[in-house]
């Protein structure tokens, strides 16, 4: 009897053991969720300044895609960014954060600089890039990102993808989020303090 006991109670350890094991490696299994590489880029902020991929190395970064003149899913989103920036800034996590335009022949620095305005962005970690033509960043966001963006020849709106991207700091893409669903903002920020701290 007393064998078994210490047989039950061997059991039960091995399976705490297992158990905080999985629990311990959940920054581990996040680096490996995706692997996608960002091409190297050197484009311009609202601030007219250059933002390179080399100046993103060695920090956790956020990147989506949208343009000053979205009626749908675009506010929605850098809201739901302003949120997650405010966030992350309030626990002082070392992260920065890029929305690229997809319409970039609109989108100048001035109206991104206008547009980002109405989100109270923080450009001390925050930029909004331009400075590439229309067929660059459709094939950069497919590339790179392994999302859509599509516009149409006289059309004012512009189709892409509505995720936010967690990129390492070697530029690889590990995890994507719904860039609409402000509940995706917490799955976001967890993770960022699980990789940041």
């Amino acid at each position: 009897m007393k064998r078994l006991n210490h047989v039950v109670i061997y059991s039960v350890l091995a399976f705490i053991t297992i158990l905080t094991a999985c629990n311990g490696s959940s920054a581990s299994e996040l680096e490996t969720e995706l692997d996608v590489d960002v091409e190297s880029f050197e484009y311009t902020n609202q601030n007219n300044e250059t933002v390179s991929l080399s100046d993103l190395e060695g920090t956790y970064w956020v990147a989506n895609f949208i343009f000053t003149n979205c009626n749908t899913v675009c506010p929605p989103m850098t809201a739901n960014m302003a949120s997650l920036q405010e966030e992350a800034n309030n626990a002082d996590l070392d992260v920065r954060f890029i929305s690229f335009s997809v319409d970039p022949e609109v989108d100048d620095p001035d109206k991104l600089k206008t547009f980002s305005e109405k989100y109270d962005a923080d450009y001390s970690n925050w930029d909004f890039l331009t400075g590439y033509s229309q067929d660059h960043i459709e094939s950069f966001a497919a590339d790179s990102f392994n999302t859509l963006v599509s516009k149409v020849d006289g059309q004012p709106q512009v189709n892409h993808g509505t995720s936010f991207a967690l990129v390492n700091p070697d530029g690889t893409v590990i995890k994507n989020y719904s860039g609409t669903s402000k509940e995706a903002m917490d799955d976001i920020l967890n993770d960022l303090k699980t990789v940041t701290q």
